[in-house]
């Protein structure tokens, strides 16, 4: 009701944050009704968790595929970073990749991980 109440009242981004898990994310724009005409980005915001297994990366994939243009994942990248076998490119890289969470494990090696070769967006900052 909210996101659906703020595209009424003109806003053109809508971000997803401080709810746990891309089911929980994609309730929130779910019936999101966008007017004729006019664009709204949908931003998903990923948490950082506590864990090795690059959850992060999955829940990225998940969103995309529900929907969402684009994921906020400043969090996770920090985390990333602290890992002497990850690095915050391979975290890129994994997001970007188009892969299945059916099919594929987030988990990459030095930025030799999952992958396709195809152009899926770019990471701003």
């Amino acid at each position: 009701e909210e996101a659906n109440g703020a595209v009424e009242e003109g806003a053109s981004i809508i971000c997803v944050a401080g709810v746990e898990g891309a089911e929980g994310k994609f309730e929130v724009i779910d019936g999101l009704e966008v007017p004729e005409g006019r664009t709204v980005c949908t931003i998903a915001n990923i948490l950082a968790k506590d864990n090795k297994a690059l959850e992060e990366v999955e829940e990225a994939w998940i969103c995309r595929d529900k929907g969402f243009n684009c994921v906020w994942v400043s969090d996770a990248l920090y985390k990333s970073g602290n890992d002497p076998v990850e690095h915050p490119g391979a975290i890129i890289n994994s997001m970007r990749a188009k892969s299945s969470v059916k099919y594929a494990s987030p988990k990459a090696r030095s930025g030799k991980g999952e992958g396709a070769r195809e152009y899926l967006g770019d990471i701003l900052m």
